[in-house]
């Protein structure tokens, strides 16, 4: 808890260097071969949270496709959303240049979007928007598989750098509390909601709700990520772009699919508020009443 980013923990720096470290992924989606990040459960809090600080990165990163061939279908679709909400909340957080100066000691690897970042961030929308829907739906695809792989890792080098923000703030109380949701594809010995469907599950309505901040952004994201597609250039177009996607790959239609009711939307805002550090990559400034309206109209999202 020394190191456990605040309010939850002490956040306080790591004082020596990690043990070298060779990180070898065996799925697509968290990227965390390429960040400073790491993220667990607090079991008591029942929620996760996470460490971040610049001597975490691995030493050395091989990423291997081919060690993902066996990656049943829903967790592929569960972390593929995990690396689409890695590279759209990057894309969409609070730009760099808003921050106030600090000193070196002062600085956290999150720094708000920034040019590094949003190269990293549309690369793997790109790659995303031919590979993703094949992968989940023919696993023995290679070139897929390989693309995957790719987008996994340049979206953890665009959000670690970037940042992200309202989806993954969600997502943490969302996994944290889970009552009896089984996923496909995963172990049924106990309830869970995999980490990037649980971003997954807030993620259209969280764009809808920071459109204003950057109309340009959601809507460049949006033909990024459904090249050849037209929709109605205004909030809803990313969150439609979104909401295809995931009926596409059978992802669960929000909350409520997974267990939750409008009796638990107090309960998980509760969850949410606690993850400042995210929530402070938002383009807009976030308060309780925000998340529980967008945690409200989650509930089903089509």
């Amino acid at each position: 808890m020394d190191y456990i980013n605040a309010p939850m923990g002490r956040a306080r720096p790591p004082k020596d260097a990690l043990k070298p470290l060779v990180a070898v992924p065996t799925t697509t989606g968290t990227g965390a071969e390429s960040t400073t990040i790491c993220v667990l459960d607090v079991l008591a809090e029942k929620v996760k949270t996470g460490i971040s600080h610049p001597r975490l990165p691995p030493t050395l990163a091989v990423v291997d496709p081919a060690l993902t061939l066996t990656q049943p279908a829903g967790v592929t679709a569960a972390a593929g959303m995990d690396i689409l909400c890695h590279a759209l909340e990057s894309y969409t957080a609070r730009p760099f240049s808003s921050y106030d100066r600090k000193r070196p000691e002062q600085r956290v690897p999150y720094c708000g979007s920034n040019p590094i970042s949003d190269m990293w961030s549309e690369k793997a929308m790109s790659l995303l928007s031919q590979a993703f829907r094949q992968a989940v739906h023919d696993g023995d695809d290679a070139p897929a598989r390989h693309e995957m792989a790719l987008a996994a890792t340049f979206a953890g080098l665009g959000f670690g750098n970037a940042g992200v923000h309202i989806p993954h703030a969600n997502a943490y109380p969302i996994a944290g509390r889970v009552k009896d949701f089984h996923p496909v594809g995963y172990p049924a010995d106990e309830p869970m909601v995999p980490h990037g469907m649980a971003v997954s599950l807030t993620a259209p309505e969280a764009f809808r709700w920071t459109f204003d901040a950057s109309p340009e952004r959601h809507l460049l994201a949006a033909s990024l990520l459904a090249p050849g597609h037209t929709y109605e250039a205004g909030p809803d177009a990313l969150p439609s772009v979104l909401a295809d996607l995931m009926q596409d790959i059978s992802l669960p239609n929000g909350l409520g699919a997974v267990g939750y009711d409008e009796g638990d939307v107090d309960d998980l805002v509760e969850g949410t508020m606690k993850q400042q550090r995210l929530l402070a990559t938002a383009p807009r400034e976030v308060n309780a009443e925000d998340v529980s309206s967008i945690l409200g109209r989650s509930l089903e999202l089509w």
